[in-house]
């Protein structure tokens, strides 16, 4: 697509070369800050992405296993809504404008092309923290299909991982220890309870084993969203579907609870069991039955749980 500017310049920019930002902006209108920039001066929308740094929190603006570049949206602080740059990349094609993407948002920036949000379907949500690594909230992204160049293999650690393992259920080794928080906050290190319940589980998988028992947990892809699921454990000859928690607290009894209820619509299973490092409450392990879960913790050299049937 050519365009003339109203000062006579046309657009000369290839993929791959390289501009000032501001000389971006002082040629062809759009903002000078911020990531998307709808120009009053041009009709074009400027989009501008950094890969590297946005993965550090949860942004995976790159290209992804269905050719698209995806493209999460502007807002930082709760959820993003349909307006300002956002409404101006879904609306480009009813405006007139092309949809450029850049590469960088300071100083020198790359011309990565022209591309269009893809018609059939144009965006979806996901979950994202704040700036300066605040609470989740909801993002939105975009899928921007490429006008002038061609799709590129995934660069991002989400983009390689879903190009992999593109089937919606995958069985993962317990060691591999790849958790959602990884793909949704990988800027936060790990929490104490996170350690503690990676060591539960292998501590229980190793018991199991001795049983006969083979242990595993399954990667999940729900249908229509971006980020993966993680089960904690599944042993397939007893049907038992885990989830640790590192304390036996009420909060952790009842995520927990949900969190069996959201991965067992996927993996095939007979028990629901919560593995705890302790003996909860009876109000809670009261809460946890009622729910249908089981509840297990280690006592003496091995493990005890509600209900019969549970352990081998």
């Amino acid at each position: 697509m050519v365009e003339t500017a109203p000062d006579g310049q046309t657009w000369t920019l290839r993929p791959g070369d390289r501009i000032e930002r501001k000389v971006l902006h002082r040629r062809y209108g759009g903002r000078t800050q911020g990531g998307i920039g709808p120009s009053a001066k041009t009709p074009n929308v400027f989009v501008f992405t950094d890969p590297v740094a946005g993965e550090k929190h949860g942004y995976y603006d790159d290209w992804m296993p269905d050719g698209c570049f995806h493209y999460s949206g502007e807002g930082q602080h709760g959820d993003q809504r349909m307006v300002s740059g956002n409404a101006s990349i879904l609306d480009h094609r009813a405006e007139g404008r092309a949809l450029r993407v850049f590469q960088g948002a300071r100083g020198t920036v790359t011309y990565r092309g022209e591309f269009v949000v893809d018609q059939d379907d144009p965006w979806y949500e996901a979950d994202a923290p704040e700036t300066d690594d605040g609470p989740l909230r909801r993002v939105i992204v975009f899928r921007l299909r490429p006008v002038d160049t061609e799709p590129q293999e995934p660069a991002t650690r989400l983009g390689r991982l879903l190009g992999s393992h593109p089937g919606r259920v995958e069985e993962r080794p317990l060691e591999r220890n790849e958790t959602e928080r990884a793909f949704v906050e990988p800027n936060r290190e790990a929490r104490a309870a996170e350690r503690r319940e990676a060591a539960l589980v292998l501590a229980f998988a190793d018991y199991l084993l001795g049983k006969g028992q083979r242990s595993c947990r399954h990667r999940i892809l729900p249908p229509g969203e971006s980020r993966p699921l993680f089960t904690d454990l599944y042993a397939e000859r007893l049907g038992l579907l885990v989830e640790a928690k590192g304390s036996v607290t009420r909060e952790n009894v009842r995520m927990a609870i949900g969190q069996l209820a959201d991965y067992g619509r996927f993996v095939d299973h007979t028990t629901r069991a919560i593995l705890v490092p302790s003996r909860p409450r009876e109000d809670l392990l009261s809460l946890a039955i009622s729910q249908g879960c089981a509840v297990i913790w280690p006592e003496g050299g091995g493990y005890a749980s509600t209900g019969s049937g549970v352990m081998p």
